[in-house]
């Protein structure tokens, strides 16, 4: 059911209430017979070529009449108003609404878009009702009326449960869509529902499903962080999806300091909904190929729920409140697929630019990825080998490389059929190319953050063998 309808089925005498509704195509028009009245009273007998400053002053104008007429106790519906409200006559015309309206007992509701605010003038003045996406009992009531008017069997309860919750976090309409477009004769596809869905959601400027198979099956080491991933996912107030931010310290690189306040504004927005809907998670501190991004994006596949890849970056808009208005939106869908239970990871390069108070959000820690040891790196080869069927022989030293190195030097190899050690001549590792950050990132962290590979706080003295550790290691590069 749209917003129009829902207020009209809520009008205590919906028989006799004019209802009317404009927009920029249509113009002026009549949602109920009390309205086709209203409608002659306001505009006469053009009403579909009134403008958005006509209509405010012809609207004025039958308000002002001072007698009861069929306009009186009206309710009319202006759509998409945020595309003209920051304009000066716009603006005025709806404040000076506000008296006479109250006075005729007429209501002027605006219906915008997810996240739109209103101009500073109008926020004394106006109420601001967001509509929730459609909840679950909701989409099941849609689900079985799709199914009887596509004349197919009632599902049971099973597949009405898992049509819920591929079609959870979209709007009705968009999810009405979707469902009947999954339906056939043999009944409802289910995974083409999740990509259809997975395409909907995709609409939304910086969200995207991720559609990559890996669990933590498939990450070689990290044994502390991937535990206690499964303990979070596995235990109470499990969440219904991950949300997964990739160098969370460059999206909020900015604030506080940039000219525009774009940045203030995003961030301010993301501390208020985390602190309202008590959204935590975790961050995930290293350098660059530890597999942080990897543990992310496999956390939703190893519980068995969707990740959702949140690029904010992405939400920037041009257009003057715009990106508060897109990450506004990002939140609500993720708020409506989570139905309150969302599990944030983030990773960074560095923790330090990342503002203290958005890092205090993420309760459940912070892990340091350090590199390898020799025993991680033997497991990750192990996975990397076995996906490429390369033959391991003639290995090189491996010493102070990452996972992400490994796998680039077992690809190479099958990729170009190479040697490992031939493909090992094309990789540099980290390491070596970045001493001087990973040593300054393992100060950071020790005895500060919690270590992604061991039980309890990371410290730096934990892995002599390490290229790059310590300052004999990095005298021993120079």
């Amino acid at each position: 059911m749209s917003a129009l309808d829902q207020v009209e089925a809520g009008l205590p005498k919906q028989a006799e209430t004019p209802v009317l509704s404009w927009d920029i195509l249509r113009g002026l028009t009549a949602r109920n017979e009390p309205g086709k009245a209203a409608v002659r009273d306001v505009a006469g007998d053009h009403p579909e070529t009134l403008g958005p400053a006509e209509l405010l002053g012809a609207l004025y104008k039958a308000a002002r009449a001072g007698e009861r007429n069929a306009f009186t106790d009206a309710v009319v519906f202006v759509n998409n108003p945020h595309r003209l409200w920051e304009q000066v006559d716009i603006l005025q015309g709806i404040w000076n609404l506000r008296d006479v309206f109250k006075a005729g007992g007429q209501t002027l509701i605006l219906v915008t878009t997810p996240g739109a605010v209103l101009p500073v003038e109008l926020q004394s003045d106006v109420m601001v009702i967001d509509q929730p996406l459609p909840a679950a009992p909701d989409l099941e009531t849609l689900v079985r009326e799709t199914f009887e008017s596509a004349e197919l069997p009632l599902p049971d309860d099973a597949a009405v449960t898992s049509a819920v919750d591929a079609l959870i976090g979209l709007a009705t309409f968009p999810a009405e869509q979707v469902l009947a477009m999954s339906l056939s004769k043999k009944g409802l596809d289910v995974e083409q529902l999740w990509e259809r869905k997975r395409q909907a959601v995709e609409q939304a400027p910086g969200l995207d499903i991720w559609r990559g198979g890996e669990t933590f099956a498939d990450v070689g080491g990290c044994a502390n962080i991937k535990q206690f991933l499964r303990a979070v996912v596995n235990g109470k107030e499990a969440p219904r999806v991950v949300v997964f931010v990739d160098e969370i310290e460059k999206a909020f690189a900015g604030t506080g300091t940039d000219l525009s306040g774009v940045k203030t504004e995003m961030t301010g927005t993301m501390l208020t909904w985390m602190q309202d809907r008590g959204a935590d998670g975790s961050l995930l501190l290293g350098p660059p190929g530890c597999a942080k991004s990897m543990i992310g994006k496999a956390a939703g596949n190893t519980a068995g729920i969707p990740t959702i890849a949140f690029d904010l970056a992405a939400m920037q808009s041009s257009l003057v409140g715009g990106s508060g208005e897109r990450l506004r939106s990002a939140l609500q869908v993720v708020d409506a697929i989570s139905q309150g239970r969302s599990l944030w990871i983030a990773t960074c390069n560095s923790i330090t630019s990342l503002p203290p108070e958005l890092r205090r959000r993420f309760t459940l820690g912070t892990f340091f990825f350090d590199l390898p040891d020799a025993e991680e790196r033997e497991a990750i080869w192990r996975i990397y080998l076995d996906k490429w069927q390369v033959e391991d022989r003639d290995r090189s030293s491996d010493d102070g490389w990452t996972g992400a190195e490994i796998k680039e030097c077992v690809r190479k190899a099958w990729r170009l059929g190479l040697s490992l050690k031939e493909s090992a001549n094309y990789i540099v590792p980290v390491a070596k190319s970045a001493a001087d950050q990973i040593e300054s990132l393992r100060r950071q962290a020790s005895g500060r953050f919690l270590s992604a590979s061991r039980s309890g706080v990371y410290t730096a003295d934990a892995k002599p063998e390490l290229v790059g550790l310590g300052k004999r290691a990095l005298r021993d590069l120079e």
